[in-house]
Order: structure tokens, then C-alpha cells, then sequence
């Protein structure tokens, strides 16, 4: 005969069980270029199936970071769409893509990386705590500073321009990705 405490143990750790489950496949539900982006994939193996980042997944490709993006990290990348690459100035794109610029491609792409794992209630934490904005060191050196904007997390450049996260907290296996709109530029 089972007792009640071995009844409600079960019981308790059944919960558990179906509860941990709910959580995995709500985060395996986030869609990002109608990809599931499952946690369980490092940021490459979840970008190249965005089709709303093939000019980043090609970038980080030209430059090299294939391997690095892939590592344990964690990392949290800010990744811009095709749409805000397609707003840079005419030419821009394909000038960086080419080896001769791999140096400076580099640089921009390292400065959408910010090391650790940073997801938007961290991110609002600093902001909060930094009294309205957040200065956030990237992987390339530079500085982004960060604000919140009603719901959303806008970040701005060292040249002044601006990128809203449109989706936050995709969650990797290496790190956390926040999809955001404009393409950021370091000095």
C-alpha cells in the first residue's frame, strides 16, 4: 500500500515535471523569421534559420565569428534584421562583405555582442538602477547606452543612432539574443 506522503512526493514532483515542461516549450515558441528559436541551440544554429537575419547570418559568416558565436559564451547579441541592414546607406552591405573591409565589418558586428548573458529584465534593472539609462560595454569596446521606452528597450549608438528591441529574450544555448530594428554604429 503507498502511503500519502510517498502519494503526495509523486504528486508534487508529477507537477514539477509538467510544469518545467510547460516552461521549455514556451520558450521553444518564440518565432524569430518564422523560426522557432529553440533554447537549446547555440545563436548560429538558431540565426540561420531566421529568415529575417540572412544579411546577419551573412555578415558574421564574412567576418569570421562563425566559431566564436558557436562557443560557450554566453553572449548577448543585439541582432538587426534584414530590413535594418537594407536601411544603411545604398552599397553599405555589400562594401562590408567584401575581405579588404573584414576589419571593420568585424568591429560592427562585435559591437551588437555584449559578453554575458543580459535579458531584457537585467537589462531593465540597469537602466532603472542607472536612473534612466544603462551604459553597456560590447564585445568590440565600444559603449551602448541603453534606455527603456515605455515597454520597449531602446539602444543608442556612439553616433547617435537609435535601435529598438522588437523582440526580447530569445533564449540560446550560449546566451540570449534581442532582435532589434536599425543597425548600431561605433565611433
Amino acid at each position: 500500500m503507498v502511503s500519502i506522503k510517498t502519494t503526495r512526493t509523486l504528486a508534487s514532483f508529477s507537477l514539477a515535471i509538467a510544469m518545467s515542461a510547460t516552461s521549455v516549450a514556451a520558450m521553444a515558441d518564440v518565432m524569430v523569421g518564422g523560426a522557432a528559436m529553440l533554447p537549446s541551440r547555440d545563436i548560429i544554429d538558431n540565426a540561420v534559420n531566421s529568415k529575417d537575419h540572412t544579411t546577419l547570418v551573412a555578415a558574421v559568416k564574412a567576418a569570421g565569428l562563425v566559431d566564436t558565436l558557436k562557443g560557450p559564451g554566453p553572449f548577448t547579441v543585439f541582432a538587426p534584421t534584414n530590413a535594418a541592414f537594407d536601411a544603411l546607406p545604398a552599397g553599405t552591405v555589400d562594401t562590408l562583405l567584401k575581405p579588404e573591409n573584414k576589419g571593420m565589418l568585424t568591429t560592427i558586428l562585435t559591437y551588437h555582442v555584449v559578453p554575458g548573458k543580459w535579458d531584457a529584465a537585467a537589462l531593465s534593472k540597469m537602466i532603472k538602477d542607472g536612473k534612466g539609462k544603462a551604459m553597456v560595454k560590447t564585445v568590440s569596446g565600444g559603449t551602448l547606452t541603453a534606455k527603456s521606452n515605455g515597454k520597449h528597450i531602446m539602444l543608442t549608438d556612439e553616433k547617435g543612432g537609435t535601435a529598438t528591441v522588437t523582440i526580447a529574450d530569445v533564449y540560446q544555448s550560449n546566451g540570449v539574443i534581442h532582435v532589434i530594428d536599425k543597425v548600431l554604429l561605433p565611433k
